[in-house]
């Protein structure tokens, strides 16, 4: 497979259809519907559904999109780094990261570089401790944030500096927000809404102790802000990290902490063995200087 067709599939797969993708292309529609065709003669599986309006994507062609995408995106940002000056401090850092408060330190050290550096750009995803090392691991990303108890065994890493406190975000007038902390015997029999992923399940599993069994999981989520939205629409309970919902103000919902208190650590994570470009280099040394100085 040539970069090239590659690059020629997703522009189908974006524009729904063989005439806007070579108008975009500036090719003509024969020569794109001919490289579709020797792409799934070489792969020998059909990549798309024809229809009369639009065309869409076979599950082999939204496999292929999916390796498309993450082949496109590492060429681009090889090239990005290859292409960087070397007089000056320029290029791309790509930073991955769960949902968490403690990116504002992050986001602190970010604009100082920009400040400083204006011709260096960052570029932020957004997900869960699986996307985040999914990406990190494909070379993707170069550095993730991942919150505890995620496993950082096979990864470089520095403790951030600061913690996230687990709690329930729910209605301002749900009985339970008369409440200064919510108990796991609060909890028993409410409607949770919970995080998806298998270690923190673990962790609130623990939590909650004797009272597991008796827990009403309605719902789960990968990222909060959907399920808050439930949390106002249905009056659940959302089992989540401090603010990463706005409570003030006119907001309908408010947060309190669990109690006993859960507290999770964060790690900024990146490859072991990892041969850093100039600006990400210099971006893990501002890093080192920003949490140096909560530890004095």
């Amino acid at each position: 497979m040539e970069l090239r067709v590659l690059e020629y599939f997703l522009a189908i797969a974006r524009e729904e259809t063989i005439s806007k993708a070579a108008e975009f292309l500036h090719i003509t529609q024969p020569t794109l519907s001919r490289q579709m065709k020797d792409l799934e003669d070489e792969l020998g599986k059909s990549l798309f559904i024809r229809g009369n309006r639009k065309i869409t994507l076979t599950k082999d062609g939204m496999l292929l999109r999916k390796r498309a995408e993450e082949i496109v995106s590492l060429v681009e940002k090889t090239e990005a780094e290859m292409l960087a000056d070397d007089t000056d401090l320029s290029g791309d850092i790509f930073i991955g990261s769960g949902e968490t408060d403690s990116m504002r330190l992050i986001a602190k050290v970010m604009h100082k570089i920009k400040r400083d550096h204006p011709h260096l750009k960052f570029h932020l995803y957004s997900g869960n401790a699986e996307d985040v090392t999914d990406r990190l691991d494909k070379g993707l990303i170069d550095f993730g944030i991942l919150i505890e108890p995620a496993d950082v065994s096979k990864y470089d890493f520095i403790k951030m500096p600061t913690t996230d406190v687990w709690g329930v975000l729910m209605r301002k007038d749900d009985p339970l927000a008369a409440l200064s902390t919510i108990t796991p015997k609060d909890l028993v029999n409410k409607p949770l809404i919970c995080s998806t992923q298998r270690a923190v399940e673990n962790e609130i599993a623990g939590w909650f102790g004797r009272n597991h069994k008796h827990l009403n999981i309605t719902t789960t989520y990968n990222l909060i802000y959907n399920a808050s939205l439930l949390v106002e629409e249905e009056g659940e309970y959302a089992l989540t990290l401090d603010k990463l919902i706005n409570t003030s103000g006119d907001s309908p919902l408010c947060f309190r902490p669990l109690e006993p208190k859960l507290e999770v650590n964060l790690n900024l994570v990146w490859k072991k063995y990892q041969i850093f470009s100039k600006a990400s280099e210099y971006f893990l040394d501002q890093i080192r200087e920003e949490f140096a100085k909560y530890k004095k």
